[in-house]
């Protein structure tokens, strides 16, 4: 099971990327299992020497009941504290912001890709349309022939 934000590559240009584990419940990860995760408005900040992603949409396991878990709970980050360090250098320096890009299953633990990013402007999405759209054409024409 992998869920994609696919709207981070649209929305920002991503430069590193780094592997994070993630502090869950265990109707969370049931919930993740089905595919019952949203990662499009979620966020990470970085509190002291510890990472958090904000925004994170885990729905609410079927057969939770009393044990279910909130939606949108704040979840810790797993990272080492030089990494961390690292990333928020990186953040201040540079503007960065820090985004999810991926959540996946890793010998049976959640795993979050997470990733240094700054904003598109308006022309830079438009211009990756334009590109896309392009490559697209290009590959019906040299299959048509």
């Amino acid at each position: 099971m992998e869920i994609n934000n696919r709207k981070a590559k649209y929305d920002y240009q991503l430069f590193d990327s780094y592997e994070a584990g993630i502090v869950l419940v265990g109707t969370e990860v049931k919930s993740i299992r089905q595919g019952n995760c949203n990662l499009k408005d979620s966020y990470v900040v970085i509190r002291g020497l510890e990472a958090y992603v904000i925004g994170m949409h885990i729905g609410q396991y079927k057969q939770g009941n009393i044990f279910n878990h909130d939606e949108t709970r704040t979840r810790k980050l797993l990272l080492n504290k030089r990494e961390i360090l690292k990333i928020n250098d990186k953040i201040k320096m540079n503007g960065y912001t820090l985004i999810p890009v991926k959540l996946y299953f890793k010998k049976n633990r959640v795993k979050l890709l997470i990733a240094l990013a700054r904003g598109k402007k308006s022309y830079d999405k438009r211009e990756a349309i334009k590109q896309r759209d392009m490559n697209r054409d290009m590959r019906s024409r040299l299959k048509g022939n």
